[in-house]
């Protein structure tokens, strides 16, 4: 049985948040983790791509959405490296800061303006958007376990 009293329950508490933030962050994340998001990117941007290599559309209109893939995964590539980089105390102007999630904003919102105009069925629009959305996620999880392992090595490196 367990007979510890709220007062040291809440002790407990406190000595493990001081020891976490004393060790600050040190898991790298676990080969599934980076496995899925990997795969989750490929799986995205490889169905858009094919979407868009069948589609009965203009070469221009290709373009354009495939332009909108890059673009979107650059932008929240940029917006994540952005939130990390402030997290490290690593200086970032804000107008790098604001263009970034500009650009992740203006992304969504080409692709929506595309496929609200795009003589597409429902169904496909549905299609697009979604492996889109699982491209835009996945690459930020990707750069996020990047900055991790990164991060990770080079405190190890650093005790050594």
């Amino acid at each position: 049985m367990n007979y510890e009293t709220t007062v040291s329950v809440k002790e407990n508490l406190e000595t493990k948040k001081a020891k976490k933030s004393a060790n600050g962050f040190d898991q790298k994340p676990t080969s599934a983790f980076i496995g899925a998001s990997w795969s989750a990117l490929l799986i995205g941007m490889t169905a858009y791509c094919i979407g868009l290599w069948n589609a009965d559309m203009q070469l221009n209109e290709k373009g354009y959405y495939f332009t909108i893939l890059l673009f979107g995964l650059f932008s929240v590539i940029s917006v994540q490296k952005a939130v990390r980089d402030k997290l490290e105390g690593i200086p970032v102007t804000e107008i790098y800061y604001s263009i970034s999630w500009f650009t992740t904003i203006t992304s969504i919102v080409l692709l929506v303006v595309g496929l609200w105009n795009a003589d597409l069925l429902l169904s496909e629009k549905g299609f697009y958007a979604m492996s889109f959305l699982l491209s835009m996620f996945s690459a930020i999880a990707v750069q996020k376990n990047t900055r991790d392992i990164k991060f990770i090595d080079e405190k190890a490196n650093k005790k050594l």
